[in-house]
């Protein structure tokens, strides 16, 4: 006869299963989240930095990870690349951290009552990273360009992996405006140089743990 889980095994057992990844360093001052289920599997990203922490969608909410970003001196910015990027925890986060929230204009109305900042084209968050409106996948998806490490693309859902190994815009049920995605695939590419990697915030079951794709 099987016997019964007492409540702690079964205590235990929960926390296994919903206890999420801890964040891994995948280049320097910058972190990867494991795939959050709440955007569709999206991957969060954090880059750290002395003038202050800037994370890039939702993460999944647990206190582990809360007490990650804590660990590492909070969150500054919140920057949305796209409408899936949005847990229902966003409110939560930016409680939490005292955190600014950044999208672009046309999806900003979907952060109600949180004093989101939007903006058009471009919008220079640090003097280490722009934010660029690569409409396409969302009416408002867009890229963040890190300046450090030789250059970083936090693509959100704008380019994605491959099963080659490269990145590259990606027709989905849910894109919402195929030919200008892939015309903006084309501009961001040659805007933003130098540029040595891309971290895509979806579909990176594809990078093998690496977190990025090189250049």
């Amino acid at each position: 006869m099987t016997p019964t889980p007492n409540s702690t095994e079964k205590d235990q057992q929960t926390t296994k299963i919903t206890t999420p990844k801890a964040p891994k360093l995948i280049l320097e001052n910058i972190w990867a989240f494991p795939p959050n289920r709440e955007i569709l599997g999206g991957t969060s990203y954090l880059i750290t930095h002395p003038s202050g922490n800037i994370l890039i969608d939702s993460p999944p909410w647990h206190p582990h990870n809360v007490e990650f970003l804590q660990q590492q001196g909070g969150v500054k910015y919140l920057f949305i690349t796209n409408r899936d990027g949005i847990s229902k925890h966003i409110a939560k986060i930016k409680q939490e951290f005292s955190c600014q929230l950044i999208s672009q204009e046309q999806e900003v109305y979907l952060l109600p009552n949180l004093d989101a900042i939007s903006f058009e084209d471009e919008y220079s968050l640090t003097d280490y990273c722009q934010l660029i409106w690569t409409s396409g996948y969302s009416p408002g998806s867009s890229c963040l360009y890190y300046k450090s490490n030789g250059g970083v693309l936090f693509s959100g859902r704008h380019l994605l992996p491959t099963k080659d190994g490269k990145v590259a815009p990606l027709k989905l049920k849910k894109t919402f405006h195929w030919r200008r995605q892939q015309r903006n695939a084309t501009t961001i590419l040659e805007k933003v140089q130098p540029l040595s990697y891309v971290c895509p915030g979806a579909s990176t079951g594809y990078l093998r743990g690496r977190g990025y794709v090189a250049i």
